[in-house]
């Protein structure tokens, strides 16, 4: 259905509007030959796209969450996994941003410089086999050295890493006097100690390329450790920039795949001459209410979250819960969405040629991303108890206020 955009986001789609054919026309021999979409990067740099979420001040573009969205919504109408990846540059890029806004970070303010000036393209690579990555523990253990870290373990889904300079990355370190701390780091992805595994090769979002990283003795220096908290707890800086500005961006990964498919099967009911059809006109409702319903919520969030009445009101598991409650809601209702247009396109979504198989496979990813659908219950179902998962570590009040 029709979205009312402000002027700015009306402006930052336009620039991804010159993209997206491109995008959808390059899709599918990405995904069945498994490669990276780096003609896409290009593309997105010779726009200046990828500066989308960096300060206007310090030469970005300006977008913030609420602008960003429809970005990611409208690239994954034509491409999911270029929006995954890319996701993995902008949010990171926007978190940062609306902390620099707020703190004119020195530290900061150089790496969204180098984003600006296009000597960096960042990847989030958090995620560990057997872990829910809640950014609580890592099983990358770090050991102290002169001046620094040595960094060893190993990372799985590194997402936007086959075309990213630098990542944030975690690991764990048994502090002698403060207990284990979760160690949060900047790393270049150059480093002669870091080894790309190259084994994705998965059902859907292929052209992500989310291949496994792994640190043998990478040297972080003290000046790239950006945060550290005990291990188990929650955390108001990653409340603040991964959990709140994360899982929206997910979301919108998903529904903009989920109207993407919408828009195709839409072509499917006009050419079969089957818009008077009560099952069709069925299926195409129930696609656009569920689509609708999530981004009521995702839209929500974003206007919502980093504001100070919403730290005021929400503790960082409230915080957690609802960041975690708009990712489910947005993934859910992508894959019911499916099920439902699969009733309309009929044996067409089973054919590998047309993009409707592909997106179908896609979509499925979204189940399992963090924060995970169980994950996401414990947390709603506990906040809204009265439960409390884990300890908090800081607060978002007294950044505010500070």
């Amino acid at each position: 259905m029709k979205q009312l955009y402000t002027d700015r986001q009306k402006g930052f789609l336009a620039l991804a509007d010159q993209l997206v054919e491109r995008f959808r026309d390059r899709a599918a021999e990405n995904d069945l030959n498994n490669t990276f979409p780096f003609q896409n990067y290009e593309d997105m740099r010779e726009v200046g796209l990828l500066n989308l979420s960096v300060p206007e001040e310090l030469g970005g573009l300006g977008a913030t969450l609420f602008e960003v969205i429809p970005v990611v919504e409208r690239i994954a109408s034509a491409d999911a996994a270029t929006a995954l990846a890319v996701n993995m540059h902008f949010t990171p890029l926007a978190q940062w941003s609306a902390v620099w806004r707020k703190t004119k970070n020195q530290r900061l303010e150089g790496l969204l410089r180098e984003a600006a000036e296009g000597r960096l393209i960042w990847a989030a690579i958090t995620s560990e086999f057997g872990t829910p990555n809640l950014m609580t523990d890592a099983r990358t253990r770090a050991e102290r050295v002169e001046g620094g870290f040595r960094i060893t373990g190993r990372k799985n889904f590194g997402t936007n890493s086959a075309v990213a300079t630098h990542a944030s990355t975690t690991a764990r370190y048994e502090d002698p006097e403060n207990g284990p701390q979760l160690l949060m780091m900047k790393i270049d992805l150059h480093d002669p100690a870091i080894t790309v595994h190259n084994v994705w090769n998965m059902m859907g979002m292929r052209a992500t390329q989310s291949n496994d990283l792994e640190f043998d003795g990478l040297f972080v220096p003290d000046s790239d450790v950006v945060h550290s908290f005990p291990v188990g707890y929650l955390d108001a800086t990653v409340t603040e920039t991964v959990f709140g500005s994360s899982q929206p961006a997910f979301g919108a990964v998903y529904v903009g795949l989920a109207t993407g498919a919408l828009d195709w099967a839409k072509q499917q009911v006009r050419r079969r001459g089957l818009i008077d059809d009560a099952r069709a006109q069925d299926a195409i409702a129930d696609a656009e209410i569920l689509i609708e319903s999530a981004r009521a919520l995702l839209y929500r969030h974003t206007v919502q979250f980093g504001t100070p009445e919403y730290y005021e009101e929400f503790d960082l598991q409230e915080i957690v819960a609802q960041s975690a409650m708009v990712k489910h809601v947005c993934t859910t209702n992508a894959v019911q969405v499916f099920t439902r247009l699969v009733d309309v396109v009929g044996g067409a979504a089973y054919v590998r040629s047309l993009p409707f198989e592909r997106m179908w496979r896609d979509v499925q990813a979204g189940r399992f991303m963090p924060v995970s659908s169980s994950a996401a219950h414990e947390f709603i179902a506990a906040s809204s108890l009265g439960l409390a998962l884990a300890p908090t570590h800081g607060s978002l009040r007294e950044e505010v206020h500070a």
